[in-house]
């Protein structure tokens, strides 16, 4: 079975992340989505616990997708799942170059492969940090926000 992992904080999960997902869904058997743990420190930060029923909530109806929280390094929850690839998306040339080197030395330190998903052109300048601080300023960010299938 090809298992593959999409991390991240997730906070919130945008409609480029089921982008993402979407597409990995057609190169892995089973993907899990780690959503980092509650001991990273970002300022608001929603616990994992709420970010991870939203995701659970939008794929109820795929069986080859579980959500699970991760703490530490990506590869070794990678390993903890059977998985070989950590998904990653990339939106500019700024998140490339990041994804590389962190692929370089994901690969070095335990033999994972990262596989690399550019962003759909409509998604490239939507981020949980833009989504955020729309949010905070009493934006409604729905359209940002994927819906239920």
């Amino acid at each position: 079975m090809r298992t593959g992992v999409f991390v991240g904080s997730f906070d919130p999960f945008t409609i480029g992340h089921d982008s993402i997902v979407t597409r990995a869904l057609g190169l892995f058997d089973r993907l899990v989505i780690g959503v980092v743990g509650d001991q990273v420190h970002k300022p608001d930060m929603a616990p994992a616990t709420e970010r991870m029923k939203a995701i659970q909530e939008l794929y109820a109806d795929e069986a080859r997708i579980e959500v699970k929280p991760y703490y530490g390094l990506a590869v070794d929850f990678a390993k903890a799942e059977g998985a070989h690839y950590i998904v990653k998306g990339v939106r500019s040339v700024k998140d490339f170059e990041y994804e590389r080197e962190q692929a370089d030395i994901n690969r070095q330190i335990s033999g994972i492969e990262t596989v690399l998903l550019f962003a759909e052109p409509q998604y490239a300048s939507v981020s949980s940090s833009v989504i955020r601080e729309l949010r905070h300023f009493g934006r409604d960010v729905n359209e940002f926000l994927p819906q239920k299938k």
